[in-house]
Order: structure tokens, then sequence, then C-alpha cells
């Protein structure tokens, strides 16, 4: 019977150790196969977390050598101790990761040590070093993540081309650094070394940064980016990237102009997405379907063709954010314990940590254009919020988009300070359906930076206060 379990999930990043811990609150036998070595994934090891130290830490430096002295905090001798950066982003990774197998070991989870794989739709096999060991489920969740894409032909070796796992891990800041690919993932890694003090440059194969984004949001954020010394070389295909002894050189194509173009660069970080990583699952063995761009296919229970078998996170369609994977993985221990599990996808909020940071939930106008729902906007300004006046933070706006007849709020897109954090009161606002007029109808508190929030409500019926 040890061997044997109401629910395995195979994965123990975000959205698996949180449908595990969930499962086994609502009374489900439950374990988690990791084969890392550390739980939480991608996110917590080599992604989310560590690059969230290396950004908060980064900024901190740019306004003690940048900012401080103009606002009367004089500094001298400034020093950057770059091993000493990645020892504290490190010691946080492994308090957090550490604290996952604690929230384990107290919700009574079972942690398998190992590469899981298919038997067939009830059987996994766990692997590692000293075993293989087979276990039985009466459900199993498959929540093995992503891992990034590469250019073809192009090798990355961690030490001069890079993926982001490298760039959370170099030894010192780079003369130059070319990033290939104009996404959340590339501009956080590119921003982090752009303040240390390389020279970043962004090669991106579209018109515009940040695809999905709202364009007028992507537009002032390229803005903002540039006057921090961000250079941009937009509609750029890459043909080739080669190591050529300390440097690698960079070809790739004017898309406009058709002329070929050569970059010299210390360091290449590739950041051109993230794909599905079932390799070595052996779903055939199951009988688990996954479409053209190898995602499991699932329902809206989040359930494979195969009955038993259910889905998380980056394995399936959506955004590839953690918290997306983390209330699907709670959906459906919530659906397998009897009760109503649901995710609202039209309020999955996403957030770039740079600074300043950039924050939606919702629709953005490019998608209500296409969907023929007309909208009104109200926008408002951080240069006339007084917070953000008195912190030095002015840069960016909050934007909302209403429906023009029932005033609904759709969607809402922030470039500015905090960001990240202000974005939860749209969500939670839009959860419940609520209106501009409810929001410009809340009391904010003075000074923040969220009364922009309730000024660019006020806007979307062109009555803000203080602009």
């Amino acid at each position: 019977m040890e061997n044997e379990f109401d629910l395995i999930v195979i994965g123990g990043g975000p959205g698996g150790y949180v449908c595990a811990i969930r499962a086994a609150q609502l009374g489900l036998k439950t374990a988690c196969v990791e084969s890392r070595g550390t739980l939480g994934g991608t996110c917590l090891n080599v992604g989310c977390i560590p690059s969230k130290s290396l950004l908060n830490l980064s900024e901190n430096y740019a306004k003690a050598k940048n900012d401080f002295n103009l606002q009367g905090i004089e500094i001298s001798d400034l020093k950057l101790n770059v091993k000493k950066m990645m020892s504290n982003k490190d010691k946080s990774v492994q308090i957090l990761t550490k604290g996952v197998e604690f929230l384990f070991k107290k919700n009574k989870v079972t942690y398998l040590k190992g590469k899981g794989e298919f038997k067939n739709k009830n059987e996994i096999q766990v692997s590692n070093e000293k075993e293989k060991k087979t276990y039985k489920s009466k459900n199993i969740v498959i929540a093995t993540g992503s891992m990034h894409t590469n250019i073809p032909g192009v090798n990355i070796d961690e030490k001069n081309i890079i993926s982001s796992t490298g760039a959370l891990s170099l030894e010192k800041v780079p003369k130059s650094m070319i990033v290939i690919g104009g996404g959340y993932i590339g501009l956080e890694m590119g921003s982090v070394w752009s303040r240390l003090g390389s020279k970043v440059t962004v090669l991106e194969y579209l018109d515009h940064i940040t695809p999905g984004m709202d364009r007028e949001i992507s537009n002032e954020f390229k803005k903002i980016l540039s006057k921090q010394g961000i250079e941009f070389k937009l509609n750029s295909k890459v043909l080739s990237v080669k190591k050529s002894g300390t440097n690698v050189n960079v070809n790739y194509e004017d898309i406009l102009s058709k002329a070929k173009k050569e970059i010299i660069s210390e360091k290449v970080l590739i950041s051109v997405g993230r794909k599905p990583f079932t390799s070595g699952l052996h779903l055939d063995k199951a009988g688990v379907k996954t479409d053209l761009k190898g995602r499991v296919e699932v329902n809206t229970k989040l359930q494979t063709n195969v009955k038993n078998i259910f889905a998380i996170g980056d394995v399936i369609k959506g955004p590839m954010l953690a918290h997306k994977a983390e209330e699907e993985g709670i959906a459906v221990a919530e659906i397998l314990a009897g009760q109503a599990g649901h995710v609202n996808y039209d309020v999955i909020p996403g957030v770039i940590y740079t600074s300043p940071e950039v924050a939606a939930v919702g629709k953005t106008e490019e998608e209500l254009k296409k969907e023929n729902i007309n909208y009104k906007i109200g926008k408002f300004p951080f240069l006339a919020n007084s917070r953000a006046k008195v912190n030095n933070e002015t840069e960016g706006f909050v934007k909302i988009l209403a429906n023009s007849e029932t005033d609904k709020v759709l969607g809402v897109h922030i470039i500015g300070p905090h960001s990240g954090d202000m974005i939860a009161e749209m969500a939670i606002a839009m959860e419940f359906g609520a209106s501009s007029e409810d929001i410009a109808r809340t009391c904010h508190a003075h000074p923040t930076h969220t009364e922009a929030i309730k000024e660019a409500a006020l806007a979307v019926d062109k009555r803000p206060i203080h602009f």
C-alpha cells in the first residue's frame, strides 16, 4: 500500500507542489515526483525568484550610483561585489526550496526524488541514481513545466552564449551583452546587467518589444529602457551566433532593408521563449495526446483525453506564469476532491519586474479592437501623483479600459513604480466585475501610488481631479 496513492503529481514546481499540498489538505493520499534534487521548479531555482533577487540588488546599486547624491545621500567609494550578490541570491533560493520541503512534511505529501515516467495510465516509474521504483495512483497530474527555446544551430555553452539560467550566475559584469529576444525574461535579465555596467543591445524580430502587451505600454516601456542605456534593434532576424575567441559574433538581417549586419559582444543571451517540457515522460504509454506545439491537450477541467490524467502550468495552453500554474494546481486538487475547482483566465495578471515595473490584467486595446468590443480609456500619469513625485519615480502611467456601454473594466495596464503590487487591486476588482465608476468611488489612501488608479478610473469618465 505504501506505493499506492490517490494522486501522483509529476513535477515539483509552483503548479505541482501547490497542487500536491492542496490535494493532501483535502484528504487525498498524495505524492510529488521531482528530479531536480530541490523543489520549486524552474521558478524557484533558476527563474522567477533568483532573477527578482538580482533585479532588486541591481536596482539598489543603480540608485546608489546615480540617484542618491542628487537626493542628499552622498556616497563615496561605492563598490560592486558580484560574488557576494550571487551568494545572497543563492542563499535566498536555498531557504525557499527548503521551505517547500518543510510544507510537504507538514501536509504529509510524499516526496519522490527522481525522474518520473509513465508505464501506463495508472503507474509511474521513478528513477534516481540508487533505484527504480514503480508507484500506482488513481489519478496523475502532469506539471513538468517548460524549458528555454534555442535558435537552430546555436550552441548554448552557458559561458559566452547563455540562456536565462546562465545569465543568473555570471561571475563578473560583462563589458557587453546582446539579448536575442525582446520578451519578459530577456528584458529583465538585460536590465540587471545593464544597471551593473554592461552595454546591452536587444535584437528583436518584431517591430516592437514584449509581444502581446498593450502596444501603447510597450512603446512607453521601450522609450524608458532606451533612456536607461539599453539599445534596441527591432525588425532584426538573427542569422548566426558564433563564438570567436573570448567574444561572440552575431550576424543578423534588417527585415525592412534586407541589409546584413554584424555585432560583436562578450556575452549573448538567447531569450526567444520557452516550450513545454514533456521529454522522457513517455506520454504515449499512457495514451495522452499533445497538440502541434507539444502542449498537453486538456478540457475546461484540466483533464487530458485520458480520464484520470490531468495537466497544469507551462505544459498546457496559456501564459507561462507561475501563479497561473498555481491556480490550476489548486483547481485540479479541488476537482479531484469533488469540489468545483475553477480558473478565471480573463483575470491572470502579468508583471515585468524591471525598473519601472510593468503590469497588466485583462484585455489589451488590440484585443478589444479585434473582438469588436467598444471601449473607453482612462489614463493617469505618475508625474501627477504626489507620492511618485516625492520619491523621484515619475515615469509611466495607469491605463484602464472599460466597456463603453456597461462601464465594466475589461483591462488594466500599468507602467510605473510598484506596478506588480498595484495590479492586484485591479485583478480583485475585475474578479468581482467592477466598473470604472466602482473604482473611482473607492477611497484610496493619500499619499500613495494607488491614487493613480483612482484617477485613471475617474479619467474613464473624463473627470480626473489632479491632471
